[in-house]
This record gives structure tokens, sequence and C-alpha cells, in this order.
């Protein structure tokens, strides 16, 4: 394997800051990711990395959860911090 056990994880979680990064960059406040019941990995890297689980925001029938996390703010002009 090309990957060191943990390695994947580790990439995982560097795509997730990148999403992260550059969301807050395009004026994204909230991320919202839905998964399935059965990577396990993924369900602990989200709440690992701060995503809350919320109430279904989508009716697609394969998610069995939903996350969010508030990546910036909006002050009173409007921009994102």
């Amino acid at each position: 394997m090309l990957l060191a056990t943990g390695g994947l994880h580790r990439v995982h979680a560097q795509l997730l800051g990148e999403l992260e990064r550059t969301a807050g960059e395009a004026g994204v406040v909230v991320l919202r990711l839905e998964t399935n019941r059965t990577p396990s990995e993924a369900i602990a890297l989200y709440k690992g990395s701060g995503y809350v689980e919320v109430k279904a925001f989508s009716a697609e029938p394969y998610a069995h959860h939903w996350f969010e996390k508030t990546i910036g703010k909006k002050t009173q002009s409007g921009r994102v911090q």
C-alpha cells in the first residue's frame, strides 16, 4: 500500500481542510456534508474536524448522516471573516 496506516486519514483530513479553506475564500459561511452510515471513518473525521450532526437537509435516499460546520462569519458589511 502506498500510504502507511493512518496515512489515508491524513490525506482525507488535508482534503477536508482544503475544501474548508477554498470555501471560506469563496465566502461560504456554513459547509454541509452528508454521508451514508457505512463509512465510519468519514463520520469520525467529520466529527473530529468540528462538524456537528444536524437534521436531514436533503432527501438523498442513501444519506443517513448530515453534518454542518460554520467556517466563517458575516460582518455587518456582509464580508466573511
